[in-house]
């Protein structure tokens, strides 16, 4: 895996114009490089850093097409691209990662059946297309169960909790329209220590460099903080063997560009792999107070065959997600002077214009002394916003 690396002013054309969108485009382009950007709204957050917008759906092959022409390398920040988009894609430009690493990426069954070949732990599962296999599953793998849509679910969309047989019909009624299409995954709920995340990328000579494992928690599906290192009970040890098979899989999926990894710490000291990522992530997102390289550098390097930057942390950090609140409305932040006040804090609000009900809106990072220091500045800065 060598090439000659693309170098600036090349133009790195992003599918996807979201948050993770901007944070890529504002990363390449502090490198010199321009920015090409698909996504369906006009008024995405990467807009006002992108050099060329193509208003497009991620299932518009003609708009894909004008992107890949546009660009000398295509990446994207989000998983729910359409097969034939990808394939209009790589066959014109060099798609990092690759159409493989997004195809199973994109699909929970692809995805299990991928890990199982490359002997990552996973939580006993099943596939369903019908509810009598929905019945017969439950009874062979027991509950507490989660069924999810093989395709299309993120931030706890498209999956429903099973703690019994009292609970099949309505899952069923859920998510009956999914199994129709694509098949359902049905997998036992692991009672878990604490859930990690490692973010790996991977260049064009195969080196892979791990970022440092964050601790993660989630409200209602959606990532709610990150906590770098991780505290008790995540020793070194755990820590670096979580490392370690992030870059297995990165490797495993030959990946240039990110891989995020996510897991599942159990009470005997194990992990399990819960879900897998083809690019930069919300869990990252302390990476760019908190790393010599951020994430989104990283990623930038990796698709174009640069060599790799330094990933090692600066010390302990913490990210804490803003989400919306309330009815769509214009996005206006209160309380901003009173969290900065605090000289640790960090905000990184996406220019979204318009807030509603869990919206990711933007995050907040602290680097302090300890973890739980950096966590409680950040829980008070975070306490001092709210949505006018």
């Amino acid at each position: 895996m060598v090439g000659q690396p693309i170098l600036p002013p090349a133009t790195i054309g992003i599918i996807g114009g979201g948050q993770l969108g901007r944070m890529l485009a504002s990363a390449a382009r502090v490198m010199g490089y321009r920015i090409a950007i698909l996504d369906p709204d006009p008024e995405c957050p990467a807009a006002g850093a992108a050099d060329e917008l193509m208003v497009g759906g991620y299932d518009d092959v003609a708009a894909a097409v004008r992107l890949a022409e546009a660009s000398s390398v295509v990446t994207y920040e989000l998983e729910h691209v359409a097969a034939a988009v990808g394939r209009a894609v790589a066959e014109r430009r060099a798609l990092r990662p690759s159409l493989r690493a997004l195809e199973v990426t994109q699909d929970r069954l692809a995805e299990r059946q991928f890990l199982e070949g490359a002997r990552a732990p996973v939580a006993p599962w099943w596939v369903v297309r019908t509810r009598a296999e929905l019945g017969a599953a439950t009874v062979a793998l027991g509950a507490p169960l989660r069924l999810k849509a093989a395709i299309g679910g993120y931030d706890g969309r498209s999956q429903v909790r099973i703690s019994g047989p009292g609970d099949l019909e309505a899952a069923w009624a859920a998510l009956e329209r999914s199994a129709a299409a694509a098949g359902l995954l049905l997998e036992c709920e692991l009672d878990f220590a604490c859930e990690l995340s490692v973010v790996v990328s991977r260049g064009l000579d195969g080196r892979a460099v791990p970022f440092a494992v964050g601790r993660n928690r989630h409200d209602a599906g959606i990532l709610f903080e990150t906590v770098v290192p991780p505290p008790a009970p995540v020793s070194a040890a755990i820590a670096a063997r979580a490392q370690e098979l992030a870059v297995h899989l990165a490797t495993a999926l030959d990946v240039v560009g990110t891989l995020t990894v996510e897991m599942f710490l159990l009470a005997d000291g194990s992990l399990v792999v819960n879900e897998l990522a083809p690019r930069v992530h919300n869990s990252g997102h302390w990476t760019i107070e908190g790393a010599a390289t951020s994430q989104f550098e990283q990623h930038i390097r990796a698709i174009c065959g640069l060599p790799l930057g330094n990933p090692t942390a600066h010390g302990p950090a913490a990210m804490i997600n803003l989400l919306g609140t309330g009815e769509r409305r214009p996005a206006g932040l209160v309380g901003v002077p009173t969290a900065l006040a605090d000289q640790a804090v960090h905000l990184h609000l996406y220019d979204k214009r318009q807030v509603f009900e869990r919206r990711k809106m933007g995050h907040l990072t602290v680097l302090a002394a300890t973890p739980a220091e950096a966590l409680e500045r950040a829980v008070r800065a975070r306490a001092a916003l709210s949505w006018s």
